[in-house]
């Protein structure tokens, strides 16, 4: 009885702990200056909604083309870090490409602070007239998510049995039709795990969005950020942009649920 107390305790702390921030965002979007400050306890929850400031995230701020380019960024970003991702995970744990040294050096790009490379970037985009556009950003989200992306996939490709491969090959597969028809399919929650992270990452990164833009390739992010002055924090704004841009990577995880807890447990049971 104790330990099922326990277990019913701990999880709803973790669930408070998720779905609690959320939830204020949400509610916060909705409400007036007054509820947001209020010191009522009963009006955190019961409150006249008003959309008030969606009104004025949309009249006052260019949040559609912030958004806009968050979408533009991190889909382009990620697709290209998957071209490159899978075939590069697939060559090292087929054929041990590089003899292991190239695996550790691709991942060790995500082993030191981002902080660090951001003086070295600037100058090197700034040098080639990249900053502020969207070439930039895509190429240094690739940068860093490609490392992830293919060492996440270099375990999936490894509990493929090879098995599978030299039998295809008796019966007549080409290499192109054997990883095409036969193991993609079998590591596609692999892939689609990896893609879900590389996609929200890049989606919610603000450190070099906020370095390398200003106004033209400018993510929301960025435009959310910007609520916070020294003076005040226009919670209502903030709270509407935050919630408009957590929707669609929330949608993105529900709809590919069925292969994220796949991915998630792939490989995990031996036989």
């Amino acid at each position: 009885m104790l330990k099922r107390l326990l277990f019913w305790v701990v999880t709803l702390i973790a669930l408070f702990s998720v779905v609690g921030p959320l939830l204020w965002v949400y509610l916060t979007a909705f409400k007036s200056p007054t509820d947001i400050f209020t010191t009522d306890i009963g009006r955190a929850f019961i409150f006249k909604p008003t959309l008030d400031n969606f009104r004025q995230l949309f009249r006052d701020y260019p949040f559609w083309q912030n958004l806009g380019n968050t979408a533009i960024i991190s889909v382009v970003s990620t697709v290209l870090t998957m071209l490159i991702s899978i075939p590069a995970a697939y060559s090292f744990a087929r054929w041990d490409t590089g003899g292991g040294h190239i695996l550790f050096t691709t991942i060790s790009t995500r082993m030191f602070p981002g902080v660090l490379a951001a003086i070295p970037f600037f100058i090197f985009f700034r040098s080639l007239r990249l900053l502020d556009t969207h070439i930039a950003l895509i190429a240094l989200y690739v940068y860093f998510n490609m490392s992830f992306a293919t060492f996440l996939l270099y375990g999936y490709f490894r509990e493929v049995p090879v098995e599978l491969e030299h039998a295809a090959m008796v019966d007549g597969y080409d290499r192109w039709r054997i990883f095409r028809q036969i193991v993609v399919p079998l590591v596609l929650p692999g892939i689609a795990v990896t893609t879900v992270f590389c996609l929200i990452w890049s989606w919610n990164e603000f450190f070099y969005a906020f370095l390398f833009t200003r106004r033209y390739a400018s993510t929301a992010t960025v435009l959310i950020s910007s609520f916070w002055g020294s003076i005040e924090v226009q919670y209502g704004p903030m709270a509407a942009g935050a919630a408009i841009t957590m929707l669609p990577t929330v949608i993105a995880a529900l709809v590919m649920q069925r292969y994220l807890i796949r991915g998630l447990t792939f490989g995990a049971v031996k036989r």
